[in-house]
Order: C-alpha cells, then sequence, then structure tokens
C-alpha cells in the first residue's frame, strides 16, 4: 500500500482498532441495525468463495466461515487484521490490501460473492472499486454492501447545504469509548446507484436498516432514536446480464 495514498479514514481505523474489535459483536449499533439487515441480503455461501472487502477485525468473515465459505479477508488497517487473523485462526485467507487497487491476487469471474460492509464510505470514487467487484465475481455472483445512510447527515451534522454532492465529511466518533474524529465521503443515493451501473450492476434489493427487538433490549434509549430516523443503506447488486 502507498504510505502516501492511504484510506482518508486509516488512521482513524488504527487508533480505534482495539476497541471496535472488542465491541463490534455486541454494540447495538453494529449488531441489531447494521448486521441483521447486511445478513438479510447475502445469499446461501455454503461451498461458495467470497471475498470479505474491508473486513475490518474479521467478524463477518467468521460468519462467513461458519456458514461453509471459503473467505478471502481484506482490510487497509494492518491493526484490524491482527484481530481479524487472532479470530479467524486460519479458517480464512486474510491480507493486507487496500481495496481502491485492483485485486491482482483473483482472476476473472472467480468468486461467488463480494461483501463490503460499512467500507464505501471511505472511497471517493466508487466506479474503479465496483469495476474490480465485477471482474471477479462470476456472472451469477451477488455484491452485498452497506454505507451509511446518507440523510442521516442531515440529522446529526446541522448545518450541511449540499445534500446532492459528493463531500469529505467527518464526525466525532464516541460510542467505541475512545475519542476519534472519523472522515469520510458523503454522497446521494444516486451517486451510489449510478457507479453501480457503470460497473455493470443491478440493483436487487435496497434495505434502509431499522433496528431489532434485541436493540431495544440492550439499548432502549439508543433504540428511540434510531427507530425512526435512517442510519444504514444496505444493497444487494447483481451483474447485469
Amino acid at each position: 500500500m502507498n504510505e502516501d495514498k492511504k484510506p482518508i479514514a486509516h488512521e482513524a481505523y488504527e487508533r480505534l482498532a482495539d476497541a471496535y474489535a472488542e465491541m463490534i459483536e455486541t454494540k447495538p449499533h453494529n449488531a441489531y441495525l447494521e448486521r441483521p439487515a447486511t445478513l438479510s441480503l447475502l445469499p446461501d455461501v455454503k461451498g461458495r468463495r467470497v471475498l470479505d472487502a474491508g473486513c475490518g477485525p474479521g467478524l463477518y468473515a467468521d460468519l462467513l466461515v461458519q456458514r461453509g465459505a471459503e473467505v478471502i479477508a481484506v482490510d487497509a488497517s494492518p491493526r484490524m487484521l491482527e484481530h481479524a487473523r487472532r479470530r479467524l485462526g486460519g479458517r480464512a485467507k486474510i491480507m493486507l490490501h487496500d481495496i481502491r487497487e485492483p485485486f491482482v491476487f483473483l482472476g476473472d469471474d472467480s468468486v461467488d460473492l463480494v461483501l463490503a460492509s460499512l467500507v464505501m464510505d471511505y472511497i471517493l470514487d466508487w466506479v474503479p472499486v465496483f469495476k474490480e467487484f465485477r471482474r471477479v465475481l462470476k456472472s451469477d455472483g451477488v455484491l452485498v454492501f452497506s454505507v451509511g445512510h446518507p440523510a442521516i447527515n442531515f440529522v446529526l451534522k446541522e448545518g450541511m447545504e449540499d445534500y446532492f454532492s459528493v463531500h469529505r465529511m467527518e464526525m466525532l466518533w464516541t460510542g467505541f469509548g475512545v475519542d476519534v474524529v472519523m472522515p469520510s465521503y458523503h454522497r446521494p443515493i444516486e451517486a451510489m446507484v449510478e457507479p453501480l451501473h457503470e460497473a455493470g450492476f443491478l440493483v436487487e434489493r435496497l434495505i434502509e436498516a431499522k433496528p431489532t427487538e434485541d436493540y431495544r433490549r440492550a439499548d432502549p434509549e439508543g433504540y428511540v432514536k434510531v427507530f425512526k430516523r435512517p442510519s444504514f443503506l444496505n444493497i444487494r447488486a447483481v451483474p447485469r446480464p
């Protein structure tokens, strides 16, 4: 990875990695909001080859292996990958890789599923990334990814003036017990769907994640906050014939 061209959130996630890995399994916003919606979009992965793009500490990779998948998990954060390797214990191939770069270690039509959970928010140009996903996916493969819902930026970031532009933004994250300024890119829904189309995908399903009853039990106050406002978009796309 080119040290001068690290992802915009690289330093933030390196700093957050330990707390993130410790809390991600049960933190309600992830465990009972984003994750159920994402998992609902996955096909049967038993005996299938899966690319976990932006695997973080390896939670999804672990779940995929448990479901019988052969998993290749990549991330740009060395610290996150330390946690992923410990968690998987050799049950998945785990690699340091910036998903903005070509997957030179994967051939054309070589995977059945690409999963990209909460990683695309940190990428400015989606088209080349989606084109690589399309290249490595089989013609009957599936792409599933999740992102922050763009409307939440208006709820949480008062004063945002332009919903329709793609622009860098920053938000203070406090939910993992470590205060971190997290940079990302805001983009409207249209700017999510059009790159998919340009890369050769069709949107098959789109979910605006809603909290589960487990969220209510774990964090009643937080549940009230997220029950009636958008938090995540979860999208399932398939290669266009």
